[in-house]
This record gives structure tokens, sequence and C-alpha cells, in this order.
């Protein structure tokens, strides 16, 4: 039902009120035409019923219901909206008079001015009085509010009319009597506003009773006007009643009119509804996204953190491997999911910012800057890692090199030990003559100098084996019980020498004969003996380098080995010519020789073999230096072609990121040009992204070169990686920026020269170019801007802003937040007490609304969406299922307090 309360009472003309006095001046000698009469009793007894049911009463004869005028001050309460004078309840002719005036002084009281009607008439139940009386009222409350471009009352309504059913073929309004008759103008003005409830090309202009009669019936079922006439009243007269024909009318503007607030309420909640749903799932899909995230950085940073070690190279590069796949596989992902959870993130604040909602404040441990820590705690943890895997690689190289190295001077001892402590043991001399005994004695001072240079290779076994245990190698327990087997060995040895040495110095006083020659002989053999077998162990030693350097060290060092070589073979020919002279003594003194030197074993074939052998290692250790010295050079190539490519990769990333600075502070053209330059800047930059490829490729071969160190550049890998995804970062970010100056311009309806002048503004007082004003700055620039930010009072107005733009206390303004409060200066937006006022349409005035009524007038997901966030209305007069709309408006906006 149309509610008529809202009158006002200034609004009153003077143009109004001569329309009214001209309505009004009904003819006192005259009686009304018939049929007119009975139009209008029934259309005025109708609309007062629509009125009176409100408070559960109507009337059935309008001069004799209205004459104790106790429904008539009713009647005037109801669609004033107001109380009356208390009425008197007497039954005495008196009573009566005065409960009428009560009522006609109220009319007065609106601006309506009674002409030719007293209260004596209505209390005689003058029919002509009464009628006029109640037209007054219907003009005063239901017609003369009535305005529809500069017009009013009845020529507004007429207006109305004549706009609304202009579409409509046979349908020309040009008064409120023959205009109406044919029906077909009820029944456009229902189509017009409710197509779904009539079928307006079945209608037939020849056939006006049936139009009447179904404009009525739809009127009263679908809209609730109730039947004020009969088709049969206005089709069998000439010229139906005017005032019948408007009271009719102005219940449909009225009906139509409140459909028309209604809607426009239902659809602003609609608006606020689908801003609130759209950033609930934003924040939804923050959370789930940042538990992900920081899920996959928990699960990963105790992967990076095991520091279990292997026992071989092998093992270790396969770590290596692994941690290569989780680089330029697993992380990428990472991190464009990172950065695309910031861009989210700052997009949804700059929404909420526009629409007047409080800032989203992620689930604790979820917050922007949470993720950044949780970040910065994973790349510390790679950092590690992969310094870890280097280490453990060298380590592990070393351990092998050191094993290799015990185990062949092991095996080298343990072939010279081996058959020595039987030999110490015999007692050969006990049946030797004297020169047999002089030269056991003589072999066993050469065994002693043979023992003596070989407990350098003893002392450097053991030095070995304690290497490997502190460097916790992971086969010491084999490695120990070989070293202590060779040390109990040697000290076997040393006593058994020492026994023999005494034995035959006992026997010596008896043996006075020595073969001088052959004793020279084993002096010089020994000691030559032992140097080609150390020179031997040397060429087959086993050799790590990392530089060209080391490899050239070792090169020089067997340069200076072969010069030697000379005097070396002359040392060898002179020990053969000792052994050859013994031949020509003995021949030529007859003397038989056993064959064998008494004092050495040492053999001159042995010399000689060894000797070949020696020299044939000489070529093969020179291959190998020069394959080493081949491979150093390839590999300082490979360190030469990183360096010029990291050289490259880091000055460009420099380049763009000064580049990206510049263009964040100039932006020039409109935000669309800045948002197309920005984006082909980022596809720019992503093109470059096979040259940190081409990096990547060659910073692998130099790990599975081993090589770690590179003289050609400061760069290093993590560095550059660390540059490129920063570049990123901050390019996508500054594309997010120029985004959220589009929607807070679209959304607060700023020009694009408004934009300029902010920009301009804000780079003029940006003196170091940082992308943010300092407080001091920021006052300057609101002082350019008009602002009065400089006296007493203009400290506090100052704070106040800071405390806008500023919420966090950093002292500094970026351009978002500027723009922000520019345009909250400049524009408006939807408040709670708008939502409020809305919903309370929709309620018909009510302080709560119900379920049904949400259903009726909202789409139903948003209807559903209120019924299920509104809390049960407590309130005065609440009834079963009253909603509390109030307290829902005001979450909304996230206050506490309208």
């Amino acid at each position: 039902m149309v509610d008529y309360h809202a009158a006002n009472n200034q609004s009153s003309t003077g143009g109004v009120q001569t329309y009214m006095e001209q309505e009004n001046d009904w003819d006192r000698d005259m009686l009304l035409d018939p049929a007119w009469e009975r139009q209008q009793r029934k259309t005025f007894t109708a609309w007062c019923n629509s009125h009176l049911r409100k408070s559960g009463t109507q009337i059935e004869n309008i001069e004799e219901d209205f004459r104790d005028g106790l429904k008539l001050m009713l009647l005037l309460e109801v669609i004033a909206g107001e109380r009356l004078p208390k009425p008197e309840r007497g039954k005495m002719r008196v009573h009566k008079i005065n409960n009428v005036n009560k009522a006609l002084d109220f009319i007065a009281s609106k601006g309506v001015k009674l002409v030719s009607i007293g209260a004596e008439e209505i209390v005689d139940g003058n029919a002509k009085m009464t009628l006029g009386m109640i037209w007054t009222i219907i003009l005063r409350f239901a017609i003369q509010d009535i305005s529809v471009e500069e017009t009013s009352a009845k020529e507004g309504l007429l207006l109305w009319c004549q706009r609304k059913t202009a579409p409509y073929k046979n349908v020309n309004v040009q008064n409120f009597h023959i205009s109406w008759k044919d029906g077909l103008a009820f029944n456009a003005l229902i189509h017009r506003h409710r197509p779904d409830l009539i079928d307006y090309d079945s209608l037939r202009k020849d056939d006006p009773v049936t139009n009447l009669n179904n404009a009525f019936e739809v009127a009263e079922k679908h809209l609730d006007i109730p039947k004020m006439l009969d088709a049969e009243d206005i089709v069998n007269t000439a010229r139906p009643d005017e005032k019948a024909i408007m009271t009719y009318v102005s219940s449909f503007y009225h009906a139509f009119s409140g459909a028309q607030k209604a809607e426009t309420a239902a659809n602003r909640i609609c608006k606020v509804l689908a801003v609130n749903q759209e950033n609930e799932q934003m924040m939804e899909d923050y959370e789930k996204l940042a538990s992900e995230l920081l899920e996959w950085i928990r699960r990963t940073i105790p992967w990076l953190e095991n520091r279990t070690q292997e026992k071989t190279v092998n093992d270790m590069q396969a770590k290596q491997e692994d941690f290569r796949d989780y680089r330029c596989v697993h992380k990428p992902p990472k991190v464009q999911e990172k950065c695309q959870l910031e861009i989210s993130f700052n997009t949804l604040q700059t929404k909420l910012r526009l629409s007047n909602r409080p800032a989203f404040m992620p689930s604790e441990g979820r917050m922007v800057s949470d993720i950044n820590g949780a970040w910065h705690t994973l790349e510390g943890a790679e950092k590690g890692y992969e310094e870890w895997i280097l280490s453990e690689i060298r380590r592990l190289e070393r351990l092998e090199h050191l094993a290799e190295k015990f185990h062949q001077k092991a095996a080298i001892h343990e072939s010279w030990t081996d058959g020595k402590e039987a030999m110490l043991t015999q007692k050969d001399y006990e049946t030797s003559t004297l020169s047999e005994v002089k030269a056991l004695l003589r072999k066993h001072e050469a065994f002693e100098s043979d023992l003596a240079a070989h407990q350098d290779r003893v002392e450097q076994i053991a030095a070995i084996a304690q290497e490997l245990n502190e460097l916790d190698y992971y086969d010491s327990a084999s490695v120990n019980a070989r070293c202590q087997k060779i040390c109990d060995q040697w000290d076997v040895l040393g006593t058994l020498t020492q026994n023999r040495k005494e034995s035959l110095e006992r026997t010596e006083k008896q043996l006075e004969s020595i073969d001088e020659l052959y004793l020279e002989y084993a002096k010089r053999a020994a000691p030559f003996n032992n140097w080609m077998e150390g020179a031997m162990e040397d060429l087959q030693d086993m050799f790590i380098v990392h530089n060209i350097e080391e490899i050239q060290g070792l090169i020089t060092a067997h340069e200076q080995f072969k010069s030697t070589l000379a005097e070396a073979n002359k040392e060898r020919e002179a020990i053969q010519a000792i052994q050859a002279e013994v031949q020509k003594i003995a021949q030529s003194n007859g003397i038989k020789l056993s064959g064998a030197n008494p004092y050495t074993t040492i053999t001159p074939a042995s010399i000689d073999s060894k000797w070949k052998k020696a020299m044939d290692m000489v070529p093969l250790r020179d291959n190998a230096l020069q394959d080493e010295l081949n491979k150093q050079n390839s590999n300082d190539t490979l360190r030469a072609k990183f360096a010029t490519q990291a050289n490259t990769v880091g000055a460009y990333i420099q380049a763009k990121m000064e580049e990206i600075g510049r263009i964040s502070i100039e932006m020039n053209g409109t935000l669309e040009d800045q948002l197309t330059h920005l984006k082909d800047y980022q596809k720019t930059i992503m093109s470059y992204m096979p040259e940190i490829n081409t990096l990547e490729g060659y910073h692998q071969l130099i790990q599975e070169a081993l090589i770690f160190d590179n003289q050609y550049t400061s760069y290093t890998m993590e560095h550059l990686r660390v540059g490129w995804e920063q570049l990123l970062t901050t390019i996508a970010r500054t594309i997010n920026e120029v985004e959220n100056q589009i929607l807070t311009r679209d959304a607060k309806g700023i020009s694009q020269e408004q934009l300029y002048e902010y920009r301009a503004s804000f780079n003029h007082f940006d003196k170091d170019h940082s992308g943010a004003l300092q407080a001091e700055e920021f006052k300057a620039c609101l002082i350019s801007l008009g602002y009065d930010v400089e006296n007493d009072k203009g400290d506090s107005e100052f704070a106040r802003i800071m405390g806008i733009v500023d919420p966090n206390g950093s002292g500094a303004v970026t351009f978002q937040a500027f723009i922000d409060f520019m345009s909250r200066e400049t524009t408006d937006t939807d408040t709670a007490d708008q939502v409020i006022a809305s919903f309370k349409i929709l309620a018909a005035d009510k302080p709560f609304i119900t379920a049904e009524e949400l259903r009726r007038e909202l789409p139903p997901d948003q209807a559903e969406y209120c019924i299920a966030r509104m809390a049960p209305y407590t309130g005065p007069n609440a009834i079963p299922g009253a909603l509390d709309y109030m307290s829902f408006s005001t979450a909304l906006y996230g206050e506490s307090d309208l």
C-alpha cells in the first residue's frame, strides 16, 4: 500500500492554492450530476477504505460514516502520519461538530483553504459537501505533491500519464474523463510498469468493458489498488467524472512510484552486496594462496636445512642436481605465486578503500610481511644449503684423494717390508766365513740406511691416516687398522734390525776381510735405489688442482726434476762401473764369485730395470700434467664465458631497475597508455629470459667442472638470480599501482586532468624521486593545493590528514595513498547511512525487515546472502522472523556506531 505521510507542510504555493480553491468551488445551488455523484461515491469510498483498512476499519456510506467526525479524524491521521487532537466520544451534536472541526482545522493547517464547507453540513450528512471535503483531502494528500518536469498536481499527473502511455497505440491521454473510457489507458499504465501482468496486444479498442475490468482486476490483485469504479460506470456515462478518474489514476501513480523507489533501493543494496561478495571472495583466495605458499615454504626449509653427509662425491653431486632441479623447476612458480599474492593484496585493499570498507587484515601469520619473512628465511636456507653442498664436495674430493694416496703408499711400504722379518731373523752369519760375515755386516748397514729412508714414508702414511680421521672419512676404521698394522710391523722391524746388528758386531771381531768394492757399491746403490723408488712414487703421485697457477707450479717442479736426470744417469753409470770393476778384479785374480753382492740385494739389473721404468714414467707424467693444464685452460675459458655473460646480465638488470624507477616517476600519457607501455616494457624484459637461461647453463657447466672461484667478475649466480627476481617483482608492482590508479579513477569519477594535476604536484615535491613524500614535502604539497595547514589549527588538521594517508606512521606518503586521499576529498561514495535508508524503504519504514521482503525485493543470491548474515531483530514491535538490517549495514562498513 502506498504511503502518503511525506506531505510537506510548507510545500503549498499560491498557484497550487488557487488551483485547489477552483477545484473545491462546489456549486451550492445545484446538485451533482447523478452519474458523477455515483462515480464519486464509489471512488472516494474505495479510496478512503484503502487507507482506513490500515487501522482495521472501513466505511459503508460516505456521508453517514463521517458525520460523527471519528473516522474522518482517523482517516487524516493515517494518510498524514500525524496525531490529531483527542476526539470527543459523546453522542451529542456538539461533540460531532467539534470532532469535524478538529479535522477541518487540521486540513486547513496543511495550507488548504476550505471553501463553502462547514462542520454542520458534514454532521447533517450533506452528500455534496462531504464529497467536496473528501476531494479536498485527496487533492492535498494524493495529488498536490505529484511533480513531473516542473509541473505539479493535476497538470503533473496528466503529464505523467501522457509520458507513460505515449508508446502505446490507440491511447491519447488529454484529460481525466473521456480519454479513459475505452480502458486502454489504464491497461497501458500497468503494462508500462509491469508487462508481465498485461497482454496489451490482445486488447481491442471496441471492447471497453473488458478492457476496464481487466485493468481494475489486475490492479486490485497484483498492485494492491482497490477497485474504485465499475466498468459500466465509465462506459455508460458520456463524460466520466473527472475527480473520480483523477483519484483512481493517482493511486496508480503512487503505486508505481513506490515500486520505483523500492527498485532503486534494491539496486543500491545489490550493488553494495555485490562489492562485499567480491571482496570476500578475494579475501578467501588470498588466505588460500597464502596458506599454500607458507605450507610449501614450511615443507621446503627442513629439506634445505638437512645436512646429512654422503660418503662419495657422486652422492653429493646427486644432491647438487636435486638442488638445481629445485631452483629451476620448483621454485620459479612459487616466485610467481608470491608476486601474485602481493598484487592481489594491494588490489583488495584498494577496492576496500574505494568502497569505504575497513582494510583487510589477513589471519595471523598470513600478512604480506609474514610471507616476505618466510621467503627471506627460505632464501637464507637456500644459500646455506648450496654452500654446504659445495664444501662437502670439496671435502669428499679431498678425502678420496687422500684415501687413494694412503692406500698407494701403504701398498708400496707393505711390498717393501715383505720378507724383511724373515731376513732379519735368519742365523746365516753363524756358518759364514770372515768375508761373508763382514759382507753380512755391511749388508745390514745398508739395510739400516734403507730402513731410515723408509721412515719418512711411514710418517707420511700415519699423517695421511690422521688427516682422514680429522676429515671424518667414512671408511676410517679400515684405514686406521691398516695404519696400525704398518706401525706395529715397523716397530718390530726396528727391534729386529737392532738385534741383528748387535749379533753381526759380535762376529765382526772374528772377520777381518771385507770386500771394499762391494761395500762401496752397496753404499752408493742403496741411496740411488731409494732415489729411484722415490722418483717413481712421485711420478705416480696423484694430484688435484683448481687453477692454472697450481698446475703450472707442478709442471715447473716436474721440469726441475727432469733437469736432474742427467746427473742421476752419471751416478747410475758410476755404480754400474763399480760392479764392472769387481768382475774385472775377480777375473784378473782368478776369484770365484758367488754371483751376489754380500752387502746388498740391489743388483745392477734391478737398478737398470727401475731406471728404465722411471724413464718410461716421465713422458706419462708429462702427458698427465699437460692434460690437466688443458683442463684448467678450458676451465679458465668457461670462467671467462660466464663472466662475460654475467657482466652483461648484471648491467642489464641494473639499467632496467633504474629505468623502471624513472618510468614510475614520470608516467606520461593516460593511465591506460602508461599501463600498455608498462606491460610492453614487461614483455621486453621477459624476452631477455633466454640470456638468463644461457647464464644458468654456463653456471651449471662451472659447477660440473668443480670451479669454485672466478677472478673475471664480481657477480655470482645467486646475486643475479635475486636481481632478476627483484626486477620482475618491481615491474609487476608498478603495473599493479597503475591498475589501482585506474580503479580509483573509475570508481571515484576522477578525470584524467585531475590525475595529471595530482601526479604533477606529487612529482614536484618528491625532490629525491623516491616515489614517496616525506611529511614536510607532503605538507608543502597540501599548501600548494589550497589546504590551510600552517598555523596552530592547521597543525592539528595536518596531523588528521597524516593519520589517513599514513596510518602505519612510517613518515612517508605514497602516490596511491595521495590519490586515495584526494579522491576521497572530491568524490562521494556509498555510506552505511545510505544503505540503512535503502533497507528502510524496502521494509516500509519498519526498524526491521523479513526474509520474505528480502526475497521479494532482491535477487535470490543476494537475498540469501543478507538472510544468512543478518542478526534477529530484538527491538520494539519485533515479530517472529524479524531481521536487524541496521547492524548488518553498519558491519558492511566496519563501523561500530552510526
